[in-house]
């Protein structure tokens, strides 16, 4: 679709769909599409310690629609790593949105006359744009050199410390990769760039990065960590998955005991395995279930069919909630892979009823999962076929029936990803939590 009717698309969704909030409208498609950058809007720090805006980090994935040596400045000056948008035309309410760069994305970040920057789509200003301010914590660094951004970066404007320990996956190649995954190619290209990207990070190195978030950050913005990685499908280290990413929370909760919320995302793993994640301290449980269609299940994550299978997947998604309690179990899945050609479903509505099937498959167990938004990475399969990703219009109407599943099951927000409400929610990688005015979660797990 020609940038030049991208407004008049938003705007048509916005009017058809108006208990979407209009801030959840614009973010999605955001998310899904990417934003380009005005070389004044460009962070201008690589190493992450310097100057006033807080770097994007490349916490796992790339989430960009270019490679790093396509990106030409906002690979050479880092982008932030969110924006927060307000006011516009739309008057949006503060919606914090991660950034994912495509320089032909219709929406560009650039300054305006009088130099605040703004976010323009087709032209026309559509919000001011706020920039996260670098953190006390990303200017200091390890005693070996390296920097806290590095080995600990925070995102959600703060809220959530993001520990990706392990930044490769024992899945690997065409037959096992999942198809729209990027995370062994993104470390790959910052390995070639000559960026730092630490392999394995040593539990030494992650405790002491924390210890300088807890020393810094005085107001306690940061809530929570995720420890997370690629799949392990042998061992790393000697020790399996349940064991190495355990070990990492079992050290964290004997050294900051309660400061933060632990989660954990790793594969749906047997029940024995996932009582060590919480006998190590870990309190909220990702087993991603990435796509709910069997058939699609099998095509886009073929390593997870291959080792534990669609079914016993989901048998060990429901056993974990009895480890966890079921609100602590909150399995992701990538929204819009389920229309991804040549294999995915060619109706909207097709494809919404699909992962509503799921969704209400697990919210009446009790378990409510949550969802990123795709972003077609140019170098996965899914993204090499499908550049443009999912529809917008997929995308709102799952906030609509997500919300609508929720509350059919009297359940709430999920726990763990701070505030509901748009103009209140933190979680920048889909709006989910942007449509759930009312249905918030009490924020204890």
């Amino acid at each position: 679709m020609p940038s030049s009717s991208r407004t008049a698309l938003v705007e048509d969704l916005m009017g058809r769909f108006p208990e979407v909030p209009r801030e959840a409208v614009i973010k999605e498609d955001l998310l899904r599409g990417g934003m380009a950058f005005d070389e004044s809007a460009l962070s201008g720090s690589i190493g992450g310690a310097t100057g006033d805006v807080k770097p994007k980090s490349y916490f796992i994935f790339s989430f960009d629609h270019r490679t790093l040596p396509e990106l030409g400045a906002a690979a050479l000056n880092r982008p932030p790593e969110e924006v927060v948008l307000t006011g516009g035309p739309y008057g949006l309410r503060r919606t914090v949105v991660s950034v994912r760069v495509n320089p032909d994305s219709p929406y560009v970040v650039r300054g305006g006359e009088d130099g605040t920057l703004g976010l323009y789509l087709d032209g026309a200003r559509i919000a001011d744009v706020g920039l996260p301010p670098m953190p006390e914590y990303y200017r200091h660094q390890l005693s070996n050199g390296k920097s806290v951004m590095e080995v600990a970066p925070t995102i959600q404007w703060g809220y959530l410390i993001y520990l990706t320990v392990f930044r490769v996956c024992q899945y690997f190649g065409a037959k096992e990769e999942c198809q729209f995954c990027d995370i062994n190619h993104n470390w790959r290209q910052h390995k070639a760039a000559g960026r730092p990207y630490t392999g394995v990070k040593p539990v030494e190195e992650v405790l002491e990065a924390l210890e300088i978030i807890d020393r810094y950050d005085t107001a306690g913005v940061s809530r929570a960590y995720t420890l997370t990685g690629g799949s392990i499908t042998s061992q790393v280290g000697g020790r399996d998955e349940a064991d190495f990413y355990g070990h990492y929370a079992k050290a964290i909760e004997e050294r900051f005991p309660g400061r933060w919320t632990g989660k954990v995302v790793a594969q749906a793993l047997p029940r024995e395995d996932v009582q060590r994640f919480h006998d190590y301290g870990i309190r909220i449980y990702h087993p991603n279930f990435e796509v709910w269609d069997r058939r699609l299940f099998q095509l886009h994550c073929p390593g997870k069919e291959r080792y534990v299978g669609r079914d016993e997947w989901h048998r060990r998604i429901l056993d974990s909630a009895e480890v966890f309690g079921p609100r602590n179990v909150i399995p992701n899945f990538v929204a819009g892979i389920e229309m991804a050609e040549p294999f995915g479903f060619t109706k909207v509505s097709e494809a919404i009823d699909s992962t509503t099937e799921g969704l209400r498959f697990f919210m009446s167990n009790g378990v409510v999962p949550r969802f990123t938004t795709w972003c077609p990475e140019p170098t996965t399969p899914l993204g090499k076929a499908n550049p443009l990703g999912a529809p917008l219009e997929y995308h709102i109407r799952l906030l609509q029936a997500y919300r609508a599943t929720l509350e059919e099951f009297g359940l709430n927000s999920p726990p763990g990803y701070g505030p509901a409400g748009p103009g209140r929610a933190v979680f920048s990688v889909s709006s989910f939590m942007d449509s759930l005015e009312g249905l918030e979660e009490e924020t204890t797990v």
